[in-house]
């Protein structure tokens, strides 16, 4: 294959897009194609990798203005907000509303966390849904909008990936539960006031669990959960479930750096301080974007990275647990169900690559040797634009 190919391959991989299954499926065709390419020598990955991210760079943007403004500005569709500190901000927060079915809007948010957002030197971005229903967060696609705004902002300003932080008040608190922890790779702390993840009840009502996605998924991420035990909108019992899952997952797998603020007296108001009080909870959290242990429970067909695994069709709502030994340069990734496409990637932040790896799937070897340097492993999660998780060496767990 010559450069020149390679070249037209890159360019129309990264002009599709992936979260469709027919975009997927034509990207997927693309890579098989780059598979043929040699395998790169350090000086052509490095050069891949500055192209890559040139590309990224090349997105879209947001106004650098306060104000408010449509994602899709023909159809005044996907308002949205800036806010916060706009000329040098060292962090990005999203901020997520409340509501419900008919109700809820970016401005109320605006004015909950602006104040906070402005005390931390943080530009904020406030998106509204783009359909007020109960679980406006995940509906109708306003999960992928807010991931756009994400890029966008990071484009924008230039902004240390390792600084994202959401957070969000009763509807919003869903929604930082939630998003937080689909995309737990990519946030440095998590801020859900007076809002829950989804329970699952028994028959007489009572939180036996949450659901699939959330909990495990939270392992790598610094979160501080706000409830007031007189709140009528939204009663303490999710949340102290939600703590209590936590625990439990804690105890297992070691990790979560979670705290539960419960306080008495503030009905379905802003913890006491404020959000600002919340929000210094999190503030020195920095995502760590290289964990030498990872669980993840994936619930979108359209998240297949996580960190350092990659998993072609993710088996929705199966839990994998993978760690890395560092004194023996192995990985070892338990899967309980089928692994079909699933990857371990490989980066030298987590293993010496100059030296044999080891990979283990449970108790079975699957992978003894040199890591190789393959274009099709770079292009696929570079793509995204972050170096921290853009990686050249992948292995696969199962044929």
């Amino acid at each position: 294959m010559s450069a020149k190919q390679q070249d037209e391959l890159v360019d129309r991989y990264l002009a599709g897009e992936e979260r469709s299954d027919k975009g997927f499926e034509a990207r997927q065709a693309i890579l098989a194609q780059l598979e043929r390419a040699p395998e790169l020598t350090d000086a052509l990955e490095k050069s891949w990798r500055k192209k890559l991210a040139k590309t990224w760079e090349r997105g879209r943007e947001l106004e650098k203005k306060t104000g408010q403004a449509y994602w899709w500005e023909d159809e005044e569709r996907g308002l949205y907000i800036v806010g916060g500190e706009t000329k040098k901000p060292k962090g990005l927060l999203i901020a997520m509303h409340g509501g419900g079915a008919g109700a809820g809007d970016a401005w109320s948010s605006h004015g909950a966390y602006n104040g906070a957002a402005n005390g931390l030197d943080w530009v904020a971005i406030y998106p509204e849904v783009l359909e007020k229903t109960e679980h406006g967060w995940t509906d109708a696609g306003t999960e992928e909008f807010v991931l756009d705004l994400v890029d966008a902002a990071l484009r924008t300003w230039k902004l240390d990936r390792d600084r994202v932080y959401f957070a969000g008040h009763s509807m919003g608190g869903y929604g930082t539960w939630t998003l937080g922890a689909h995309h737990a790779d990519r946030v440095a702390g998590l801020a859900p006031s007076a809002g829950a993840p989804t329970p699952i009840v028994d028959a007489s009502g009572a939180v036996i669990g949450i659901d699939e996605g959330v909990i495990p998924s939270l392992r790598n991420v610094r979160l501080v959960i706000y409830q007031s035990d007189d709140d009528p909108q939204v009663p303490p019992a999710v949340n102290r479930g939600a703590a209590a899952e936590l625990a439990k997952a804690r105890e297992h797998w070691g990790g979560f750096d979670y705290e539960y603020w419960e306080v008495s007296g503030q009905g379905h108001g802003p913890p006491p301080g404020g959000y600002a009080a919340q929000l210094a909870k999190i503030a020195e959290g920095s995502r760590n974007a290289h964990p030498e242990k990872i669980v993840w429970q994936p619930v979108l067909a359209w998240k297949r990275q996580f960190h350092w695994l990659w998993w072609e069709k993710p088996a929705l709502k199966q839990t994998v647990v993978a760690e890395v030994d560092r004194s023996k340069n192995s990985v070892k990734v338990e899967c309980p169900g089928d692994a079909k496409g699933l990857h371990v990637l490989l980066d030298p932040a987590l293993l010496d690559l100059e030296k044999e790896v080891v990979v283990f799937l449970g108790e079975k070897e699957v992978f003894r040797g040199l890591a190789q340097l393959r274009l099709s492993t770079l292009v696929r999660t570079g793509v995204h634009g972050d170096p921290e998780l853009t990686f050249s060496s992948r292995v696969p767990l199962a044929p």
